[in-house]
This record gives C-alpha cells, sequence and structure tokens, in this order.
C-alpha cells in the first residue's frame, strides 16, 4: 500500500515510516524537506498522487492554545482537501489521552484536529496516546531556579514512540475504524521522577522538583486526566528500558546535553 506519513521527521514518525516500510508499504514523507509544507499545502497534490492512506503525526512546539488551533486547524483542512481531491481512502491521526477533558493550551489544537477529521468526507481513524517517554527530557531544564530544575507536577504514563508508531501501522491494515481504544504505557509515574531520571542517565546530576501548575490544565495534569482509562491498550516498553536503549550512556558529562532539549517546550512530539 502507497502510504504518506505527515511529520515523518519527528519522534514518532520517523518509526512510522521505519515499521511502515519493514511492512512492505510504499511511504512517502510529507515534511518540508521533502517539499511538502502542511501550512501552506505546497507540495501536497503531487506528494498524494496514488496514496491510499494518510498518517498524520504533524506537531509543533507551542503551548499557545490559539497558535496550536491555528497549527492543527490549517494543517488538517489541507490535508483533507488534498486526500479528497487525490481520492485517498484513509486519514488516520494520532491525538492525546484526555484532550476533551482538558481542552486548553495546545491541546486545543488537538481537539479542533479530531472535530475536523470526524466531521470531513474522508474515512477516518484516531488514535489516542499518552505522553511519549522523551517528554521527561522535553521538560528537563526549561525552567530552572539556581541548580533546582522545575517540572510540572504530573502524574503520567509515558509510552514509548515506536510502540505508538507500531500501533499506528497496524492501523492502516486496519482500515478506517473510527476511535479505536486509547494507547497508554505500561505503567504510571510523576514527571519528575522521569525527568529525574533522564537527568542522571546523561550525567545532570541537578535537584529535580515538581512544581504544580495553575488553572485547568495544571489540575489535568495532577488529577490523572491524561493517564488511560482501564479499557485503554498498552505499550510494553518501560520507561527504565527505553531510557537503557538511547544512544547517550549514563555518565557522559552533563552540559552538552541540558543544552539540546531548551527548544523543546511542547507537549507532544
Amino acid at each position: 500500500m502507497r502510504i504518506a506519513v505527515a511529520g515523518g521527521t519527528g519522534a514518532v514518525g520517523t518509526h512510522v515510516v521505519e515499521l511502515a516500510r519493514g511492512a512492505g508499504h510504499d511511504v512517502v514523507v510529507l515534511s518540508r524537506g521533502a517539499g511538502v509544507d502542511l501550512t501552506t499545502g505546497t507540495g501536497l497534490a503531487e506528494a498524494l498522487v496514488g496514496v491510499e492512506t494518510v498518517v498524520d503525526v504533524a506537531s509543533t512546539f507551542t503551548l499557545d492554545a490559539q497558535e496550536s488551533r491555528t497549527f492543527f486547524g490549517t494543517s488538517t483542512r489541507l490535508l483533507l482537501e488534498a486526500e479528497q481531491a487525490a481520492g485517498t481512502r484513509h486519514h488516520v491521526v494520532l491525538s492525546i489521552v484526555g484532550v476533551d477533558r482538558a481542552p486548553h493550551g495546545y491541546y486545543a489544537g488537538k481537539v479542533l484536529q479530531e472535530e475536523l477529521v470526524a466531521a470531513g468526507d474522508v474515512p477516518w481513524t484516531v488514535l489516542r496516546a499518552t505522553q511519549f517517554h522523551e517528554f521527561a527530557g522535553q521538560v528537563h531544564g526549561s525552567t530552572t531556579v539556581g541548580s533546582l530544575v522545575l517540572v510540572p507536577r504530573m502524574r503520567s504514563e509515558t509510552v514509548a514512540a515506536r510502540d505508538v508508531a507500531a500501533r499506528l501501522v497496524e492501523l492502516v491494515g486496519a482500515g478506517p475504524s473510527g476511535r479505536v481504544a486509547d494507547l497508554g504505557g505500561p505503567e504510571t509515574a510523576w514527571m519528575a521522577d522521569l525527568s529525574r531520571a533522564w537527568a542522571r542517565h546523561r550525567g545532570d546530576r541537578r535537584p529535580v522538583l515538581g512544581v504544580p501548575l495553575p488553572g485547568a490544565l495544571g489540575r489535568a495534569m495532577r488529577d490523572g486526566t491524561l493517564v488511560s482509562s482501564p479499557d485503554a491498550d498498552h505499550g510494553t516498553t518501560t520507561f527504565a528500558e527505553w531510557l537503557q536503549s538511547q544512544d547517550e550512556p549514563a555518565g557522559q558529562a552533563g552540559q552538552a546535553g541540558q543544552a539540546d532539549q531548551a527548544d523543546q517546550g511542547a507537549p507532544r512530539a
């Protein structure tokens, strides 16, 4: 099957591309590097020729609700319009567990994305997943007070991006299925603990403190809204297993490792 992956160079998209090709699919990557701009529609018509299924895992780095709605609203509308013109028969989109119960900040755009897909003319599948394991590193170091690292106090159920990608590739083969069972991680933990473990693995010994964020989004982070329900499916790769699989070994000097996440503030990769 010829499939296109929007966001195919991102944290989960790279795994989707690899696994889909391994399963025998002909994969087209929709990215600026491949000449496709999801915010303007440039290159979309040409890229979707012969494509039967689009997997949308594109994202943006923002915590602003309006910016998120603008990105996901524009890119989703353009994708669906181009798919309909090309005769694409299936649109698969990755969303986030609990977004409808916490439609704030970044999640506001994901809520709009789901609404547009469900109301569109292209048959669809929506998979909601919990935060990726990589989120622990994204939040680490974004806010500091002296040597103290502050991260959101957040009850988390992180999942390996590769586990999410594997499920998405399964859903490509299953055909349009509507809203499918959520996909969570194999265990729950406080984000401060995960962020601390991530930092220690990179040689960063600074203390990490979980701080409750104000407002409805902060409350949702703490009360389990963003954790999967009992009827969800679950990935199998634990955070510890994922951490040990990372290229950078434990004990490497922390300064270089601390600098490379400074621009990664969005809740989703």
